[in-house]
Parts: C-alpha cells; sequence; structure tokens
C-alpha cells in the first residue's frame, strides 16, 4: 500500500504507510522542496516560475513525492487543475507551450519497476483523496528517461501512446563529420548567399535587451507566416509573449534561453528560440522573413548556425521539437516516442480515459487511424 500524506489548508498532513505525497498549490514553496535534481528543459527553474507567472486559467497543483521512511522527497510533479468539457482535470503546467512533461528526480531517486509503479499509484490514490473532487488526471508527452533515470510515470500509461513525438539529432564531438552528413541540404552554399547582403552576420544574444528585440521581430514574422497559412497564431499574444520573454530575461545571460538570429543591413532575416539544458538544446521557434531572402533558406540556416554555435559549446542532443516535418528529416533527426497517461479519478472521468484509451491504442495502427480520422473529417497529423 502507498503510503498518502496530504497537505491540508491549514498545514496539517494526513497519511497512512510507504510513500508519501503532498499537494502544494504555490509553486514557489514547493520549488523549494526539491530545487536540484534530474529534469528535462521544461522543468527547469526559469520555465516553471514564468509559466505559473503567465498562466492563470489554471490553478497551481504540485504533487512532493517522498519516502515515508526517511522524509527525504523523490520526485517533485509540476501540475495545475482546471475545468475542460465540464470535468476537474489534472494535467501537467503545459498548455501547449511545453515540448515535453516529467516530473523531477532527486539526484539519488533509485527507482526500480517496482518503485515506479508505487510512485504513479501514489499520486492517483493521493488526487481521488483531495476534497476538489478531481475526475481527470491527464498527462501527456511524456519522455521514458529523465536524465539518464527512468520516468516512474510512464509506468501509469502505455509507453509511446502520444501523438507527437521529439526529433532527436545526435551530432558526436566531430561537428564537421556531422555537416557533411547533412550536405544535400547546401547549407554552406546558403551562408555564402546570406553573406552578400551588407554586414550579414549570425549572433546569439548576449543580454536580454538583444533577445527581446529578436523576440519583437520573430513574433511579426511568425504572424505574417501564419497568416499566409490561413492558420491562428497566438503566441504574440499578451499571455504568451509575457511568458518568453520572461523565459529569455531570467536564462539569457546563463544560456539557458537562447535566442538566435540572421542579421544584416536589411535587419533581421531570421531567428530561432531555444532552451539548453546540460548537452540538450530544444528548438522551440523559427521564424524568417518572406520570399524576398528565399533563395539562402533562412529558416534552415539559422537553425543550423545555432547547431555548430551550441555544439562548439558543448551540446551533442538537438530536439528540434514535436512535429514531423520534412526539413527534420533533412537535418538527420530520428523521432523519440513520448508518452501518454490517462486515469480517471471519479466516475465522471471514465469515459474521457476510455476515449483516451481507444485513441492511444488506435496510434499502433496507423492505417485504421487514417480511416477513424477521415470518418470524423479530421485531418491526420
Amino acid at each position: 500500500m502507498a503510503f498518502l500524506s496530504l497537505e491540508q489548508p491549514d498545514g496539517r498532513v494526513s497519511s497512512t504507510a510507504e510513500i508519501s505525497v503532498d499537494f502544494m498549490r504555490d509553486w514557489r514553496r514547493a520549488a523549494l522542496r526539491l530545487n536540484s535534481g534530474h529534469r528535462t528543459a521544461f522543468q527547469h527553474g526559469y520555465w516553471l516560475a514564468a509559466w505559473y507567472e503567465a498562466f492563470h486559467d489554471a490553478a497551481p497543483l504540485i504533487a512532493v513525492i517522498s519516502d515515508a521512511a526517511t522524509g527525504k522527497d523523490v520526485a517533485l510533479v509540476p501540475m495545475v487543475s482546471r475545468v475542460k468539457g465540464g470535468i476537474r482535470v489534472v494535467e501537467f503546467a503545459d498548455l501547449g507551450v511545453s515540448d515535453n512533461n516529467a516530473p523531477i528526480l532527486a539526484p539519488d531517486a533509485v527507482l526500480d519497476a517496482a518503485a515506479m509503479q508505487a510512485i504513479g499509484n501514489a499520486l492517483v490514490e493521493g488526487l481521488r483523496a483531495l476534497p476538489d473532487r478531481f475526475d481527470l488526471l491527464r498527462l501527456k508527452k511524456m519522455p521514458a528517461q529523465i536524465g539518464g533515470k527512468p520516468n516512474p510515470l510512464v509506468s501509469l500509461g502505455r509507453p509511446g501512446s502520444c501523438s507527437v513525438n521529439g526529433n532527436v539529432v545526435l551530432t558526436g564531438d566531430d561537428y564537421a563529420a556531422y555537416r557533411a552528413s547533412i550536405r544535400r541540404m547546401q547549407l554552406p552554399r546558403c551562408w555564402r548567399v546570406f553573406s552578400r547582403f551588407g554586414d550579414a552576420r549570425f549572433e546569439i544574444a548576449a543580454d536580454v535587451a538583444r533577445a527581446r528585440e529578436i523576440l519583437d521581430v520573430m513574433d511579426v514574422q511568425q504572424e505574417e507566416r501564419m497568416r499566409e497559412l490561413g492558420s491562428p497564431f497566438v503566441l504574440n499574444d499578451d499571455i504568451h509573449a509575457g511568458f518568453y520573454r520572461e523565459v529569455a530575461r531570467q536564462g539569457v545571460a546563463e544560456g539557458y534561453a537562447v535566442v538566435s538570429a540572421l542579421v544584416c543591413d536589411k535587419g533581421i532575416v531570421a531567428s530561432t528560440l531555444g532552451v539548453r539544458h546540460g548537452a540538450t538544446y530544444f528548438l522551440l521557434r523559427i521564424s524568417h522573413t518572406g520570399r524576398t531572402f528565399a533563395n539562402f533558406s533562412p529558416g534552415l540556416l539559422v537553425t543550423e548556425r545555432t547547431m555548430a554555435a551550441l555544439h562548439a559549446q558543448g551540446v551533442r542532443r538537438f530536439d528540434l521539437s514535436i512535429g514531423n516535418q520534412d526539413y527534420k528529416r533533412r537535418f538527420g533527426a530520428e523521432p523519440v516516442p513520448l508518452t501518454d497517461v490517462s486515469v480517471a479519478l471519479s466516475w465522471r472521468g471514465l469515459p474521457y480515459a476510455l476515449r483516451d484509451h481507444a485513441a492511444q491504442g488506435l496510434r499502433r495502427h496507423p492505417k485504421l487511424a487514417a480511416l477513424a480520422a477521415r470518418a470524423m473529417g479530421k485531418p491526420m497529423r
């Protein structure tokens, strides 16, 4: 049986045997419980602090999982709760801006199969026992590994069940060899064409002011591109724009937030925004000007220049974000499966969990999934 420990409004803790779960409603307080350990770039303190500050449509709900015998914290799960479709849903602090989601694991966490199952079960039991009467636990886009440690919450679902995946390029230590492997993209020729413009250069923003200037241009360029495609664009609204700028404000100086650009006498031609954690970099956004500069593929060029600069700083693993656009294969990216979990916390959440499980099952049979999508009038992703 899992040990259940619940933080009450008055600070009291109730408990019952092995794993303890405290639920906290304030990210700043919760972050103090486990401020170091294994995590991805999207559980970094800069990312989550900016996230909880920016997005107010969901209520913070952070689970701190501990060893009941020693009182030592084992994992922290950054989540929120909100009403969606008439039911009370618990999910990761994401709302579509994070490429993956995961718990933060203690540096010395020991996670065998039994421990992972116990952690997952304790989280579910703890949520069911809260007075909020939650209906559904939905954990999306989870990697199987977190800093080399197994992700204990994957045990609640079927590995690889997510509809999206990461796209990882492993360059190795020899960047020249990697660049030769993608020579068909003709990026050296693209650089020569770009270099004909006056004052042509590549740069990574060294301070917050320059990062904001590049992000301002990025918002305009991406909105124009989405308008051309007839797609909605929200990343420049007050909430999203403020979020990305706060991540940059906190993280540019030490290299966590990476804002890069191709610049010439015509202005900022292309730019990227990404985040770095250790030897891994996640590309989040790319922007570029329209057809005027299309002859040297500015979006691809600024991506490769960013990779080259970060490789020189020790990065060896480049995740080109979720979504399977063709250019990612051209960079040599390999798909990395992610896992979704849906657990009913009440009878009201059961139909939604069953529907999620059915959708996850269909993903194992692409042809059947395509037929189902067409029958429902939905495009396949």
